[in-house]
């Protein structure tokens, strides 16, 4: 992907564009694929980083969803379920099949659990991964060696899948650009246009030069996730809010905490909640929360009381019990949640998603999760081709290769993300390009070039948070590593050291935010 041709772009008014898509996170990314793959002419733009906000911020999981089952929202399992297995097949170098571990304390559990998990199987049919199986006391210490014994009678281990956000994310915006349309980050909506009282473009914005193009569009897509309400005013602001949101977090722990390779999932809190422990980039993910927030913002921070909550529930099932000098990294992100118009905990706000047309042809679509995301987008462009008279067109991405697919992905894992574009990256891995920035960790230089040459990487945290996930797996060394790769970035990108600077105190202040 190159930015600088892709703006070039915004200056041909020849002719419209068939779709505008509103937003750069999993819905409109996803929405632009499916766009752009039936042949229509797609710009999507994003006013900060492709998943800068809630879509790099998840569980990491691919799911059908066992809390779904348990509140039963079956249609909402079955859709997760046929979409995880599609994903397995379609972006193999991102997206693996990680087994589970529910542990049994009580004598009811194991078959309780059991039961229900035989029936999550069925309801993947010739999609699902392997079968649900029960495992003895001795079988579930084996796998996880830390899950405390005390009064443990076996457990049932199941299968979903673990994929990595951000990086998926990013493919999807490479997807786009392979499929013939244009996906830009930093560039913002600062109004909407309309013809004949119907919305028929939008002024964009260059966060980086200024710049402003009216640009004309048959139809508008809003799938702004968190920040629907913020576009939807621009278009009536007399409008009632759609959307409420929930935080959830998650801590990043050592490896030592859970050192095999099956996840730990505690099927009921105090609260009612689901939690999990998963290994995710040599190091465990813990989480996640769901605690109501009064508004969207861009980088949430996680609550004293939040941190304490995941460590508290982790201290019951993990020995030793992870504390608060154990945490690597901490980050949060808001859910988008389709206001019930009552009130309802966020925890029992359905996870489906909303579709909907105002008057003056706006379509916004939000809600739904990341393992659902490329059903919500087929769903939206039928909707949107026959809004804004596009040529009806079959969705063609059920069973398409996502951009860098490979049968045999590198061995090397902190490659695996590129694909089928681990060979090329290679290339660039000569001189001090090859050797690690940082002694814990394997990134180096030659993936911080790639990350600014072909993945549109403009800032340090683009580069520390989403390209790499350094900040999220290890925020003292993203710290400790930044000087290098702001070096190497303003190398790049023809900047100068006032650049970066800038750029290390803007970094340094999120980071902060990413250590307890």
């Amino acid at each position: 992907m190159n930015r600088e041709r892709f703006l070039s772009e915004l200056d041909d008014t020849a002719s419209p564009w068939d779709v505008l898509v509103i937003g750069g996170g999993a819905t409109g990314l996803g929405t632009a694929v499916e766009s752009a793959a039936r042949g229509y002419r797609t710009l999507l733009v994003e006013r900060a980083d492709f998943a800068s906000a809630t879509s790099s911020r998840s569980t990491k999981l691919v799911h059908g969803g066992v809390r779904y089952l348990r509140q039963g929202d079956v249609p909402l399992v079955r859709e997760s379920l046929r979409e995880r297995g599609r994903l397995l097949r379609n972006a193999a170098h991102l997206v693996r099949p990680l087994p589970f571990l529910i542990p049994s304390y009580r004598w009811w559990e194991t078959s309780f659990y059991g039961i229900g998990l035989k029936l999550y199987d069925r309801l993947a049919g010739r999609l699902g991964i392997e079968h649900t199986r029960l495992v003895s006391r001795e079988d579930a210490l084996e796998r996880i060696a830390t899950l405390n014994p005390q009064a443990l009678r076996g457990g049932v281990l199941y299968f979903d899948a673990q994929f990595d956000d951000a990086r998926l994310a990013l493919t999807l915006a490479q997807t786009v650009a392979d499929k013939g349309g244009v996906a830009l980050n930093y560039v913002s909506v600062t109004r909407l246009l309309r013809e004949s009282g119907r919305i028929r473009g939008a002024m964009l914005r260059d966060g980086e030069s200024g710049n402003e193009w009216e640009i004309r569009a048959k139809i508008v897509i809003n799938a702004t996730g968190i920040f629907t309400d913020d576009i939807r005013r621009m278009d009536d602001d007399a409008c009632p809010p759609l959307m409420t949101v929930s935080q959830g977090i998650h801590l990043v722990l050592d490896r030592r905490f859970l050192p095999g390779t099956t996840a730990l999932m505690i099927p009921s809190t105090v609260d009612g909640r689901v939690l999990f422990a998963i290994p995710w980039e040599d190091r465990v993910l813990l989480g996640t929360t769901d605690t109501p927030r009064p508004k969207p913002e861009r980088d949430p921070h996680a609550l004293p009381e939040e941190i304490e909550y995941l460590l508290e529930h982790a201290a019951r099932y993990l020995s030793p019990a992870p504390r608060r000098e154990d945490v690597r990294s901490v980050f949060a992100g808001l859910r988008p949640l389709v206001s019930p118009g009552k009130q309802v905990r966020t925890a029992r706000i359905s996870r489906s998603h909303y579709l909907t047309v105002s008057d003056s042809d706006l379509v916004t679509i939000t809600g739904g999760k990341w393992t659902t995301y490329r059903q919500m987008a087929e769903d939206t462009v039928d909707r949107a081709a026959q809004v804004g008279g596009l040529p009806p067109k079959p969705s063609m991405t059920r069973d398409m290769p996502l951009h860098g697919h490979t049968d045999a992905p590198p061995a090397t894992p902190h490659l695996r993300v590129y694909g089928a574009a681990a060979a090329e990256l290679e290339k660039l891995a000569t001189g001090t390009d090859a050797d690690p920035l940082h002694g814990r960790l394997p990134w180096r230089g030659a993936e911080v070039r790639w990350a600014v040459r072909r993945e549109m990487a403009r800032t340090l945290e683009d580069v520390l948070a989403r390209r790499t996930r350094v900040l999220f797996t290890d925020a003292a060394a993203a710290t400790e590593m930044a000087p290098k790769v702001a070096a190497i970035m303003a190398e790049e990108l023809g900047q100068d050291a006032a650049w970066q600077a800038s750029q290390l105190d803007a970094f340094n202040q999120l980071a902060r935010h990413c250590r307890i």
